[in-house]
C-alpha cells in the first residue's frame, strides 16, 4: 500500500476508516472473518497472518489492541461471551476498525468498545453474530449496520445505531490536551451560533448558562445571572472549550493595554480574512469599515498604550469600527494579546497596612482583584497608588 511520504506512522495525522471486519473464533475452523466492509478489503491470508493477535488468548480479552502490519493499523477489542449454547462453552469474537498505518487511531478505541458492547447486548438477545452463516438476512443486516458506521463517522464523526431494545450513539470525540483553569474575570465567547446548539446534545448546565455567553458577561457574571455555582459554571466552559465551542478571552476595559503579534502580517495578505474582519468588526447598520483603518488600530497597540487612548486617537465611531469587536477578533484570531498588569509590593513588612494586600505579591492580575472584590479598576488604583513601594509588572 503506497502513502505520501509526508505521512509517517506517529505522525500524529487523522485519516480516515479504510475498512470494517468481524471476526470470530469457530469452533472448528479457528479465526476467521465472517464479515467486512469493504469486501475484500484485508485479504485471507494477511488475515492469517495476524490472527493470533486479533483473537488472542484470554488474558488480552476485553483489552483494547492495536497491531500495524502490512500497512495497516488494526485496532479491536476481543470479546469472549461465556455460555453453554455454545460449541466449547464460549464465543469468541472481535470487531476491527482498519487505517491507514500512519493515521492515528486512539480516539477512536472508546468507539470500537462501544460498538462492541452493542453486538454483544444483539448476540445474547437474539445471538445476531454467531448465527451469521445460518442466517443471510441477519448478514445483510450487519453489512448495512457496518457500512452506516464507516460512512458516518468517516464524513459526520457520528452515528447513531438502533437494534431491538436497544440504541447507540457513536461519536469520534478528538483527543486534546486539557484547557487551562478558567479564572472569573475571563469572558466566554461562542465560536459558532447559539443556533447550532442542539439541546439533547449538551447537559442542563450548558443550557442554562448558554443565554448569558454574549461574549461580554465575564465567568462571575455569568454565574450570577444564571444562578448557577460558580465552580460549575467554570467546569461547564472548561468543558465548552476542550471540545472546541467555546473559546475564553480577557475582559474588555478601555484601560486595557494590547500588543500586536506575528500573526498580523496575515491580515495584509490574505483577503478572506479582510472580509471576515470587515464584517465582524463593522458598527450595525453602517457603511464598511476600511481594512486600512483596522490594520492601522492593530499595528498602534502597544504597551503603554491603552484602549482609551487608541479611541482617543483614531475614533473608531467614525471609522465604522466597533472596538471591542476589534479586540474580541484580534484575540481569536491571534493578532492581539493583551497586556496584564500585576501589582507587587515590594515592602513585604508592611502588607497588612495596604488595602489588597493579599492580592499584591505578583500572582494576581488587576482583572482578577478587581473581579474578586467587585471594585473598578480605578477604585483599585485610587486605593493603593498612595503606597511608593507598590509596583506593577506587565507582561
Amino acid at each position: 500500500m503506497l502513502r505520501p511520504s509526508r505521512f509517517y506512522e506517529g505522525c500524529g495525522r487523522d485519516g480516515p476508516i479504510r475498512c470494517i471486519f468481524l471476526c470470530e473464533f469457530h469452533p472448528t475452523a479457528g479465526p476467521k472473518i465472517v464479515c467486512q466492509v469493504p469486501e475484500d478489503y484485508m485479504s485471507k491470508d494477511d488475515f492469517e497472518s495476524v490472527s493470533v493477535y486479533i483473537i488472542p488468548k484470554a488474558q488480552l480479552f476485553k483489552n483494547v489492541i492495536t497491531i500495524t502490519v502490512f500497512g495497516f493499523k488494526i485496532l479491536g477489542f476481543p470479546t469472549r461471551i461465556d455460555d453453554k449454547v455454545y460449541a466449547r462453552n464460549a464465543y469468541c469474537f472481535n470487531l476491527c476498525f482498519v487505517f491507514d498505518a500512519w493515521a492515528r487511531s486512539v480516539h477512536y478505541e472508546n468507539i470500537v468498545k462501544k460498538l462492541t458492547d452493542f453486538l454483544m447486548s444483539l448476540e445474547i438477545t437474539c445471538r445476531f453474530i454467531s448465527q451469521l452463516a445460518n442466517n443471510k438476512s441477519n448478514g445483510t443486516q450487519l453489512v448495512t449496520m457496518l457500512n452506516q458506521v464507516m460512512n458516518d463517522l468517516n464524513t459526520h464523526k457520528y452515528c447513531v445505531l438502533s437494534g431491538p431494545k436497544v440504541i447507540t450513539h457513536l461519536k469520534v470525540v478528538q483527543i486534546r490536551p486539557d484547557p487551562p483553569p478558567i479564572s472569573d474575570c475571563e469572558v466566554p465567547v461562542l465560536l459558532d451560533s447559539k443556533e447550532s446548539f442542539h439541546s439533547d446534545r449538551w447537559d442542563l448546565t450548558t443550557m442554562q448558562i448558554l443565554p448569558y455567553i454574549n461574549g461580554v458577561n465575564h465567568v462571575k457574571k455569568i454565574s450570577a445571572m444564571a444562578g448557577v455555582n460558580n465552580n460549575l459554571v467554570k467546569s461547564c466552559l472548561q468543558n465548552l472549550v476542550y471540545y472546541g465551542v467555546v473559546c475564553m478571552i480577557p475582559i474588555f476595559l478601555y484601560s486595557s493595554m494590547y500588543a500586536v503579534t506575528p500573526k498580523l502580517r496575515k491580515l495584509a495578505v490574505d483577503k478572506k480574512l479582510q472580509e471576515e474582519c470587515i464584517l465582524a468588526l463593522t458598527r450595525t447598520g453602517k457603511e464598511s469599515a476600511q481594512i486600512r483603518d483596522i490594520f492601522c488600530m492593530y499595528s498602534n497597540m502597544k504597551s503603554g498604550v491603552t484602549m482609551k487612548d487608541l479611541c482617543i486617537r483614531f475614533n473608531p465611531l467614525q471609522l465604522n469600527i466597533d472596538e471591542r469587536s476589534l479586540v474580541e477578533f484580534g484575540i481569536l484570531e491571534g493578532f492581539i494579546r493583551r497586556i496584564h498588569e500585576y501589582p507587587v509590593n515590594l515592602e513585604t513588612s508592611m502588607m497588612n497596612d495596604v488595602p489588597y494586600s493579599q492580592y499584591l505579591t505578583g500572582e494576581y492580575s488587576t482583572d482578577s482583584i478587581c473581579c474578586m472584590n467587585e471594585i473598578s479598576l480605578k477604585q483599585l488604583h485610587d486605593s493603593i497608588e498612595s503606597y511608593p513601594n507598590i509596583v506593577f509588572i506587565c507582561k
